[in-house]
């Protein structure tokens, strides 16, 4: 289901203006900072925001426009708000089928094995929410969000109410989401950390406005978007393991640019994985180095560069292809002689396994 959405509010002190056109499948990251509107729009997509005006077409059906407004319960979607929100007095297994009584059985799409299976919960079916943990109980309202069978699955910051140790438990379960839902997910998020991990495609929202929207890989090298700069700059890297170094404990990572050596990570030959390689761990060299202890040493090509504050500098590169980001000085750039099309060798000094 492809989403066309286009809406305008002037409310006291905030005002919403979006035009959005999202893929039909993948983890859509909807992200920004803390009122921006990220919220406010799920909602209006929900049809929990009835004074939103505008247009939403979903899959070739329209949900909303001057004429038309689909009620939220007749909206085939699921959410997942910040707290579960799970029946207290039910246990897990009713707290599933409770929506699915008002799905005729035609529309069923996901059964509730499908959900159980997916989430990892078949063993919580018998307990009541309040003998789960956090990670748990989220896993559960995710579950009963998908049991509904949804056209969409909107997941509002599913993970803010939870501590590091209980949001590194769910993430894997929702990374399973990009392979196994043939839906779009639309992720709110102010954490790059679940961005990275977990988007397909990234809407990036400034002050009630949609600034750009893309390919995650390439929304986070934009030169042209404050992503591009400051400490947590960054490249995501899809690649295939390759095979094990036994002898020296590594595992090797292909990716068309090249190939990476991390720390051995117990992985399948052939799996794909994610990799996070943050541009102030790039060095740039003109000739490729053989006395030095980096590893990870790729051909690459600069496509752009953009200032970085006073003394810094964001060089765009490609490496077969694949945008990477390196952070340099000024200094270092004039010395190197940078600029668009210049050859030259990219030193990975750090990379991150995201999954």
């Amino acid at each position: 289901m492809s989403i066309e959405a286009r809406f305008r509010s002037d409310r006291e002190g905030f005002s919403l203006d979006m035009d959005l056109r999202l893929p039909d499948r993948g983890v859509i990251a909807l992200f920004g900072p803390s009122g921006c509107g990220k919220t406010t729009l799920l909602r209006a997509i929900a049809g929990l925001e009835p004074g939103i005006r505008g247009r939403l077409e979903v899959g070739g059906q329209t949900w909303q426009d001057d004429d038309i407004f689909l009620p939220a319960h007749k909206r085939p979607l699921g959410y997942v708000f910040q707290q579960p929100g799970l029946f207290p007095h039910l246990d897990v297994r009713r707290n599933l089928q409770y929506g699915m009584k008002r799905l005729k059985a035609d529309r069923r799409r996901v059964s509730l094995d499908d959900a159980v299976t997916l989430l990892g919960i078949g063993h919580l079916l018998d307990r009541r929410p309040d003998q789960l943990s956090g990670g748990e109980q989220q896993r559960v309202a995710i579950a009963r969000a998908l049991a509904v069978s949804p056209g969409i699955l909107l997941m509002d910051e599913p993970l803010s109410a939870l501590d590091d140790a209980r949001k590194q438990e769910i993430l894997p379960w929702l990374e399973s989401l990009h392979d196994e839902l043939e839906i779009p997910v639309l992720y709110v998020s102010h954490s790059r950390d679940e961005v990275a991990r977990l988007a397909d495609h990234l809407v990036l929202i400034e002050e009630g406005h949609n600034r750009a929207s893309g390919p995650i890989d390439d929304m986070l090298t934009r030169l042209d978007l404050p992503l591009s700069t400051g400490g947590d700059a960054e490249a995501l890297i899809e690649a295939r393991v390759a095979g094990q170094d036994i002898g020296y404990g590594l595992t090797w990572l292909d990716f068309p640019g090249g190939r990476f050596n991390v720390i051995h990570k117990d992985l399948e030959t052939g799996s794909r994985v994610r990799l996070r390689l943050l541009a102030r761990d790039v060095s740039l060299t003109l000739q490729p180095q053989t006395d030095t202890s980096i590893l990870n040493i790729f051909a690459a090509t600069v496509d752009g560069l953009a200032s970085d504050g006073d003394a810094q500098v964001v060089v765009r590169l490609l490496a077969g292809g694949v945008p990477l980001l390196a952070r340099v000085t000024r200094k270092s750039a004039d010395l190197l002689g940078l600029a668009p099309g210049k050859a030259l060798y990219a030193q990975a000094k750090s990379v991150a396994v995201l999954s």
